[in-house]
């Protein structure tokens, strides 16, 4: 009976901190605790500014996909795979006899027309003709120089050159494809304008906007830097409940298109928040608990914490503004122990 009663008084005497801990058989008068010293802050209310970060992906400003407009086999590619051109720069000569031929066609076409145009000018200046004849050789002239202007423009089909300065970033035909209309040739890049695409949460989005700046962080270039918002999306989509944000970044020499990136966006501005140094916080088991100053006295609080913000913790609950946290000489601390406050 006696093991009974005194593991039952076990953990009443580990609560009983305010006035020491003594035998329930013991009848003598409990030991008085010694003052501590301590060092406290007050705690004041602070609007933390709130983040989330989002996944996105490095991108350029200028992405063209290079196209066949004709098809015929490629006679020639003399670009490569990471290859910087200019604009104007060859980069696919296609293979097209037909086409060349058409011209050829168009062109003496057009030659006769003109021919015949202008010999009945002459004879009309002599009275020799009608003006009826001058007009339907002159709609003739008309449509053979149209012909001759689209199969030039036919012509210049095959030979397919560089609209802007760049990097071929992808290559998906050789010399000797054929090509089709519309297949994908090459892809060219500006890899001196970058940006960032990202998928912002609607609920983030809606405080986005353009001209804001938000900080971009690409790990594989150690790169982090503030860019300026370009272009959000109008709506949203409505599978992953996000849209797109495109925000400009500039001085990035190791920075290469299709990096990851992380974005860092604006969160809720929530009501203020007591934060303490996280030296004053101390963790028992699953609880957390910090000790208050009141009347020179410590108090024992138990508190949930949030984020943690440089060196700083966030208390959720448990602890009041205005109260003197305990943030020095607060680890052997016992509940209703007296307490000195030093500078």
């Amino acid at each position: 009976m006696r093991y009974k009663h005194f593991f039952s008084a076990l953990p009443l005497c580990l609560l009983l901190t305010a006035t020491g801990c003594k035998d329930p058989g013991h009848n003598g008068a409990p030991q008085p605790l010694p003052v501590a010293q301590v060092r406290v802050i007050t705690v004041a209310g602070h609007t933390p500014q709130r983040q989330s970060e989002v996944a996105g992906a490095v991108e350029s400003l200028q992405r063209a996909t290079i196209a066949a407009k004709i098809s015929g086999p490629i006679e020639e590619m003399p670009v490569e795979l990471g290859s910087a051109v200019q604009k104007g720069t060859l980069l696919a000569r296609i293979s097209a006899g037909e086409i060349v031929a058409r011209l050829s066609q168009a062109e003496t076409q057009f030659g006769q027309a003109q021919r015949n145009f202008d010999r009945e000018k002459r004879l009309l200046a002599q009275d020799a003709s009608t003006r009826e004849t001058v007009k339907s050789l002159e709609d003739a002239y008309r449509m053979a120089e149209a012909g001759l202007r689209e199969a030039r423009a036919m012509r210049g089909y095959t030979l397919i050159t560089a609209p802007f300065a760049g990097i071929i970033s992808q290559k998906m035909a050789n010399a000797g494809d054929l090509a089709t209309p519309g297949m994908p040739l090459l892809v060219l890049e500006n890899t001196e304008h970058l940006q960032v695409v990202a998928a912002a949460p609607e609920g983030a989005a809606l405080k986005i906007k353009k001209g804001d700046t938000l900080a971009v962080t690409v790990p594989a270039a150690e790169f982090s830097q503030t860019g300026t918002v370009t272009e959000i999306g109008p709506s949203t989509d409505t599978a992953s409940r996000t849209a797109l944000v495109k925000i400009s970044i500039h001085g990035g020499d190791s920075l290469r298109p299709g990096q990851y990136a992380r974005v860092a966006l604006p969160g809720d501005d929530g009501a203020k928040a007591l934060l303490v140094p996280e030296k004053a916080v101390f963790r028992f088991g699953q609880m957390e608990r910090i000790f208050v100053a009141h009347n020179n006295t410590a108090q024992l609080r138990l508190v949930r914490s949030g984020e943690h913000l440089e060196g700083r913790v966030e208390i959720l609950t448990g602890l009041n503004g205005g109260e003197q946290v305990v943030i020095q000489g607060g680890e052997r601390l016992i509940d209703g122990q007296p307490v000195a406050i030093v500078p």
